[in-house]
């Protein structure tokens, strides 16, 4: 979704949005159960949790090999020469608009669409090209999808920039 302003190259070889440090593991993305049962068959190794009330998300627990809450630990679908093994209709719909989210500053507030600061390639654009994205349509499907699927919308935190 974002391939009109980011290259294939540049998150190829940064993978830096499918690793997770124990902090940041609000950030792992949300399966449906229909694609997680369906990836438990063909990745018979891959674990996943509950993380709402209809998703869920990879186990990254057996990944951590110390008690850092720095250390990170990489998504199970990431193969380190291949990069991401899943097929575009697997790959939740949080991989597919990071590290753009559907925000929420307040409970039962109003849902927008926030850009995640640490993404090293999209930071190296000006910020005018993610917002013309976002206005071009991108936005009202990342709220309609955040809609249907409210266990994607997070919360507001330090390093989020309201993009509409």
């Amino acid at each position: 979704m974002l391939s009109k302003i980011l290259k294939k190259s540049d998150c190829a070889s940064c993978r830096f949005c499918c690793s997770f440090r124990r902090q940041s593991l609000w950030e792992t993305p949300l399966f449906d159960r229909e694609t997680k049962e369906h990836l438990e068959k063909k990745f018979p190794l891959a674990s996943f949790r509950p993380a709402g009330e209809n998703s869920f998300t990879p186990d990254l627990s057996g990944g951590y090999r110390t008690d850092e809450p720095d250390e990170e630990a990489a998504c199970p679908f990431l193969d380190s020469e291949k990069g991401c093994v899943l097929s575009d209709e697997e790959k939740p719909f949080d991989c597919k608009i990071w590290p753009l989210r559907a925000v929420r500053k307040s409970a039962g507030g109003k849902i927008f669409v926030a850009l995640t600061t640490t993404c090293p390639a999209l930071n190296r654009l000006p910020f005018s090209e993610v917002q013309s994205l976002v206005k071009s349509g991108l936005g009202g499907k990342i709220l309609s999808y955040a809609s249907a699927n409210p266990d994607i919308v997070k919360d507001w935190r330090g390093g989020f920039v309201e993009v509409e």
